[in-house]
C-alpha cells in the first residue's frame, strides 16, 4: 500500500491507510469523524458545502505535447502548464501525506472485460470514499489481490485550498487530469460529482483512442427476454436515470457507456440519481435504492426523526444519490447489453415548443447529437438557479476531451450499420414556456419511450413538422393526442410560433458558430424559422 502510495506522489505518509473498506467501515469512520449523518432509511448524509455541484469553470487539462493535437482545446477544456501542475500536485501530495488516516479504493470502470480499465482512488474523507467504492465497478478479493498497479490515479483532496495566485487556478478548487501521466487531481471541492465525472472525462478519452469504442453520456437498459437494448442520451435533469429505470426492463447502467461492435457496456458499477422531489409513486427503483450504503449529498433531513425531505431545495436543487446499481432489483450484473435497437435523445426544453417525442431521420439525429439542445436545470452547476437554455455537443460536452467530430461519426456509423431507430424525448415544458407552462408528465413520457421501445410508434402515423424538421406521432399508447403536437397545448398560437422561432433561429445560429464544416445534408436536417 506505502509503495502506491509513494508511486502517486505521496511521499512521508505515517499514517493509517485503509484499502477497499467495506462501506459499514467507511460510514462509521465517516460518522466518527463527523462527515454526515444516518438517515432513517440508513443512508449516509453530507453536505458539501460551497460545491453543491460541479465546477467547470475549475476544470483544466494538464498540455503536454503527446495529447496537445488530441484535445479539442477551448472554454471547457482549458489547458494548464505542466509546470503550475507539478507544483500544485507536489502541495496536494503533501497535504494528503500530513493526514493521519486516508482512504483507498481500488476499482474498476468498463464492465465489458476487455475494455476495464483500473482506477485507485485515494481519498480524505472517508465518505467520498464510500461514493467511489459504490460507483466503480468493485473487484472480488482474487481481482485485488491481482490488481498490480492502476490505469489511472485520482487524488481527492477537498480540504486542500488553491491560490490561484500562486497556483494558476480560478478559485480554490481544482480539478485537473494528466493524461500523460495517467492522474486526477481534485482539490477545494467536496462534491462527490466531481470524482465520478473524472473517471467518465478519462474513459471518453482512451476508449476512442485506444479500443475504437464509443462512450457516451447516457443511460441504458435492456427487455429481459429479447435482449433488445436501448440507450437514453441527456444532459443532468433531464431524465436519463429516472427513464431507465423502469421496473420492465433490466437497467446496465444510469450514465456513462460504452458501444462497441458486440454492444454496449456500463462504465460503472452504481448510479448517482437526483433526489429532488423525489416520490416512491413516481420513481419506486430510486426511493428504494437510498438505504445502508447509500451516500446523500445535501437534502434536508429533520433531525429528530432523521427522515429526509427530498422537495426541500434548500442547499441546492442538485440534491443527490450515490448507490450500487445492484440496488435496483432488475439490474443487470454485469453491466452488459446488445447493440442499441433504439436510441433516445433527451432534452428539457424551458421554451416549452419542442414535441414530447418526436422521430429523427439519420440526418436529423446526428443533427441533435452534435448540438445537444436541453436547458440546464437549477443546481447541475454552480450559479444556475433556473433553467438556462443550453447547446452542449454530444449530450455531455464537458466530459468530451477530443473534438466532437470524432464521437459524432463514431455514432453515425453505427446508426448506419444497425438501424438504430432514433427519437428525440422533450422532458421539459409544454402549454407554455418556464414559468407559464407544466412540465411533462412523468406518467405520458414513461409511456411514450415504452412505445419507442416496444416498436409501437413505427406503427403510427406521423405529420411532418417543418420548423423544427422532426415527425410527430398523431397517437401514442397510454399518452392523450392532444399533447403530442405542443402548438396545440398553448392558449396564444401566435406566442407559441414566435417562441419556437426564437429556439430554431438559436438552434440554427449555435450550429453556423461551432460546425461550419459539417456535411451539408447534416445541416439541412436542422430547425429553421418559418
Amino acid at each position: 500500500m506505502f509503495d502506491d502510495l509513494k508511486k502517486a506522489g505521496i511521499e512521508g505518509f505515517a499514517g493509517k491507510a485503509i484499502l477497499n473498506a467495506e462501506p459499514a467501515v467507511l460510514v462509521e469512520k465517516a460518522l466518527a469523524n463527523g462527515e454526515g449523518k444516518l438517515m432513517n432509511n440508513g443512508a449516509l448524509l453530507i453536505e458539501t458545502g460551497k460545491y453543491t455541484g460541479r465546477s467547470p469553470k475549475d476544470k483544466f487539462i494538464v498540455d503536454t505535447p503527446d495529447i496537445h493535437d488530441d484535445i479539442a482545446w477551448g472554454s471547457v477544456n482549458v489547458p494548464i502548464s505542466q509546470e503550475k501542475y507539478l507544483a500544485l500536485r507536489e502541495k496536494v501530495c503533501a497535504y494528503v501525506a500530513s493526514r493521519e488516516e486516508i482512504y483507498v479504493f481500488k476499482g474498476f470502470a468498463g464492465a465489458d472485460p476487455k475494455y476495464t480499465r483500473k482506477f485507485m482512488v485515494i481519498n480524505e474523507l472517508a465518505a467520498q470514499n464510500l461514493f467511489i467504492h459504490q460507483l466503480l465497478i468493485r473487484p472480488t478479493a482474487e481481482e485485488l489481490a491481482a490488481y498490480g498497479d492502476p490505469d489511472f490515479t485520482i487524488i481527492a483532496a477537498p480540504g486542500y485550498l488553491c491560490d490561484p495566485a500562486v497556483d494558476g487556478t480560478n478559485s480554490e478548487a481544482a480539478i485537473i487530469v494528466d493524461y500523460s501521466r495517467h492522474e486526477v487531481l481534485i482539490a477545494g471541492s467536496s462534491y462527490c460529482g466531481e470524482i465520478k465525472k473524472s473517471v467518465f472525462s478519462v474513459m471518453n478519452y482512451l476508449m476512442p483512442k485506444e479500443d475504437d469504442v464509443l462512450p457516451m453520456h447516457c443511460s441504458a437498459n435492456m427487455d429481459p427476454e429479447t435482449k433488445e437494448t436501448a440507450v437514453f442520451f441527456g444532459l443532468s435533469g433531464t431524465g436519463k436515470t429516472t427513464l431507465s429505470a423502469d421496473p420492465l426492463r433490466k437497467l446496465i447502467g444510469d450514465d456513462e457507456h460504452g458501444w462497441t461492435s458486440e454492444g454496449v457496456f456500463n462504465f460503472e458499477g452504481g448510479c448517482y440519481a437526483k433526489v429532488i422531489n423525489l416520490d416512491p409513486e413516481n420513481e419506486p427503483d430510486i426511493y428504494n435504492a437510498i438505504r445502508f450504503g447509500s451516500l446523500v449529498e445535501n437534502v434536508i433531513m429533520d433531525e429528530e426523526t432523521r427522515k429526509p425531505d427530498y422537495f426541500d431545495a434548500t442547499l441546492t436543487e442538485n440534491t443527490r444519490v450515490g448507490y450500487p446499481v445492484d440496488y435496483i432489483n432488475n439490474s443487470q450484473i454485469p453491466g452488459v447489453g446488445g447493440i442499441p435497437k433504439v436510441v433516445i435523445f433527451l432534452t428539457a426544453d424551458a421554451f416549452g415548443v419542442l414535441p414530447p417525442i418526436s422521430a429523427l431521420t439519420e440526418e436529423a439525429a446526428m443533427y441533435h447529437f452534435v448540438t445537444g439542445f436541453t436547458s440546464k436545470l437549477a443546481g447541475t452547476e454552480r450559479g444556475i438557479t433556473e433553467p438556462v437554455p443550453t447547446f452542449s455537443t454530444l449530450f455531455g460536452e464537458p466530459f468530451m476531451p477530443m473534438d466532437p467530430g470524432v464521437y459524432a461519426k463514431m455514432l453515425g456509423e453505427r446508426i448506419e450499420k444497425y438501424g438504430t431507430k432514433v427519437y428525440l424525448v422533450n422532458t421539459g415544458w409544454t402549454g407554455g414556456p418556464y414559468g407559464v407552462g407544466s412540465r411533462m408528465k412523468l406518467r405520458y413520457t414513461r409511456a411514450m419511450v415504452t412505445a419507442a421501445l416496444n416498436g409501437e410508434l413505427e406503427k403510427v402515423e406521423y405529420v411532418h413538422d417543418d420548423r423544427f424538421n422532426v415527425e410527430i406521432p398523431t397517437s401514442c399508447p397510454g399518452a392523450p393526442a392532444e399533447i403530442l403536437n405542443p402548438r396545440d397545448t398553448w392558449e396564444d398560437k401566435a406566442a407559441y410560433d414566435a417562441q419556437a422561432n426564437k429556439l430554431a433561429t438559436m438552434f440554427a445560429e449555435n450550429f453556423e458558430k461551432k460546425y461550419p464544416n459539417m456535411a451539408p445534408e447534416i445541416k439541412a436536417a436542422g430547425p429553421k424559422a418559418i
